[in-house]
């Protein structure tokens, strides 16, 4: 299928809940400005009609919907967007409302906040908001963005818990069914700052066919057609692809015994760097192997004083 929409999604920086880590911010405020100037001005100027897009804030995940819902708005205003609003889906009942179903047909653009993505795929998931939600991402010019439990609830698999620490022993990583815009892929975040890497180990070795994709703060990727990833942002985005694993205990072990892997293969990639989801192949964009690669005088310089 040719996929119209496009899909960004953020490794956050505001948890109020998701999985069972202890460590959560609870100054919400303070910490939405994390990308206020990057990530969230790419997704206007991806989203069709721009600064006059019509933009969706959905705070389902939250805890605190009234706090997270018009920061959002706010950042979004202050970039230029002219029509930002914001939409409170608490309950199933909320998500066949026909007003609301109107203005996610009449929307070009949905963030979905952080909080606990179970509690988003929950309340929405099987609903006729979520039915045309679908409909939209496949069909139309249109942005599905997510940050932290909107981007790890993208996917058709979902990691719902599993602590850091124990995330290589077997069992203790928690996977059910996302939203299911994109399939081929498990979404994890914040990643680097949280040292979730192990978790997104176990999730790949159990069905090596998936891309582990592990999103830092401050970082996201840019998906179009369900096949081209660019990266955005600040950090770094970790791919953890199985296909080539030569061996495993997963089956062999009792729960809450270590999992082995023989040959894991990782790439990290780094702002505007790309990742092809058909080809399987990267390309990182200032690769010091590139071919006519653009010196300053002061590059030449600096390379004449070492020598």
């Amino acid at each position: 299928m040719n996929i119209q929409g496009k899909l960004i999604i953020i490794g956050g920086a505001v948890n109020k809940g998701s999985f069972s880590e202890k460590n959560v911010d609870v100054a919400a405020e303070s910490n939405m400005n994390f990308f206020e100037t990057g990530i969230l001005r790419r997704i206007l100027l991806e989203a069709k009609n721009q600064e006059n897009a019509r933009i969706e804030v959905i705070t389902t995940a939250s805890k605190i919907p009234k706090v997270i819902g018009p920061e959002y708005k706010k950042a979004f205003e202050c970039l230029g967007a002219k029509n930002v609003d914001v939409l409170h889906l608490e309950k199933r009942e909320n998500a066949t409302d026909p007003a609301v179903l109107e203005r996610l047909k009449n929307a070009d653009v949905v963030i979905f906040t952080g909080g606990d993505q179970l509690r988003l795929t929950s309340i929405l998931g099987g609903t006729a908001f979520h039915d045309l939600l679908l409909d939209k991402y496949q069909n139309e010019d249109f942005i599905y963005a997510g940050t932290s439990a909107g981007a790890a609830a993208a996917s058709n698999n979902m990691i719902y818990q599993g602590s850091s620490s124990e995330a290589l022993l077997k069992g203790e990583v928690k996977i059910t069914s996302g939203l299911g815009l994109i399939d081929g892929v498990v979404i994890d975040t914040h990643f680097v700052q949280r040292g979730r890497i192990g978790r997104l180990f176990q999730a790949v070795v159990g069905n090596p066919r998936t891309l582990g994709i592990g999103l830092g703060e401050d970082t996201g990727l840019l998906i179009k057609n369900n096949i081209e990833m660019e990266a955005i942002g600040s950090g770094l985005v970790i791919l953890v692809d199985g296909r080539d694993i030569k061996d495993t205990n997963l089956t062999q072990v009792e729960l809450g015994q270590p999992i082995s892997i023989n040959h894991l293969v990782t790439h990290v990639l780094s702002i505007n760097d790309t990742f092809d989801l058909k080809t399987f192949k990267m390309t990182i964009k200032s690769s010091q192997y590139a071919e006519n690669l653009v010196f300053t005088q002061e590059d030449i310089d600096s390379e004449k004083t070492v020598n």
